[in-house]
């Protein structure tokens, strides 16, 4: 308990990033970051390479501290946290690559998850039709390195919804699937915000992606905010195209 909170009191609370900075030496990758993320709502965060899009999401969850600002999980600045007393107040995050647990099974990567974050074990129960949507219910006791890059990556994402979140924070969930498995991804957040009520910030490349299941974005670039609003209005921004193309980018296509 925190000043007589539980952790449970959190859990569903707002997410409150104020005047987020980062800055590596002389180099300031990230500066003046401001939004909330209300329980149940998805926010997109996109921009170029380079933009400060993975230093937000690791500020948020705890792996890198910042250098001015804070973060609020309702009342509460859990800023500088470390990640694993995040993960237990419900603040998690996926990576771009796939982060298991090599040589373990799919279920041992999944209690291991659990244990990490002190959830509750009838996460398997609750999540079963999900695991099965996904083809991992039937490779439960497969050694998780031997699966395909697809289902390593959604067996990554199910370990970070393992905890049961509160906020999740989504690296690039789509990064290295194919077209067809991308629908994956929107079952899985389809599934956060109806039964675990998490609110959800993706980090994404692919627009078609943004466009179906974000109804708010904030774009990045040169580590500031450039523009937030709905998709199909901050897309059609001549700054975000001009952003986009001078890092080579033609992912603003419809």
């Amino acid at each position: 308990m925190i000043g007589g909170r539980k952790r449970a009191d959190l859990r569903h609370a707002f997410l409150r990033v104020e005047r987020l900075s980062k800055q590596f030496g002389g180099l300031r990758v990230l500066e003046d970051i401001r939004f909330q993320l209300a329980p149940g709502e998805v926010l997109g965060v996109i921009g170029p390479n380079g933009a400060g899009k993975t230093t937000l999401i690791n500020m948020i969850s705890g792996r890198i501290t910042p250098t001015n600002g804070h973060v609020f999980l309702g009342d509460v600045d859990v800023t500088g946290w470390p990640t694993h007393k995040l993960s237990r107040w419900g603040v998690v995050r996926s990576f771009q690559q796939t982060n298991i647990f090599q040589g373990q099974t799919v279920r041992e990567n999944l209690l291991r998850a659990i244990r990490f974050s002190r959830g509750s074990l009838n996460f398997l129960a609750n999540v079963g039709d999900l695991l099965n949507s996904f083809g991992l219910a039937v490779r439960m006791e497969e050694q998780s390195n031997k699966l395909a890059y697809g289902l390593q990556k959604m067996l990554g994402l199910m370990m970070a919804y393992a905890t049961n979140p509160g906020v999740l924070l989504l690296d690039e969930p789509a990064a290295g699937l194919e077209r067809g498995e991308r629908r994956r991804i929107d079952e899985f957040v389809a599934h956060a915000q109806r039964y675990a009520g998490s609110a959800v910030l993706i980090v994404e490349h692919d627009m078609e992606l943004v466009r179906r299941l974000c109804p708010r974005v904030l774009v990045m670039d040169g580590g500031h905010v450039l523009a937030e609003g709905a998709p199909a209005e901050v897309l059609a921004r001549t700054d975000v195209i001009e952003a986009y193309l001078g890092a080579g980018s033609d992912g603003l296509a419809a």
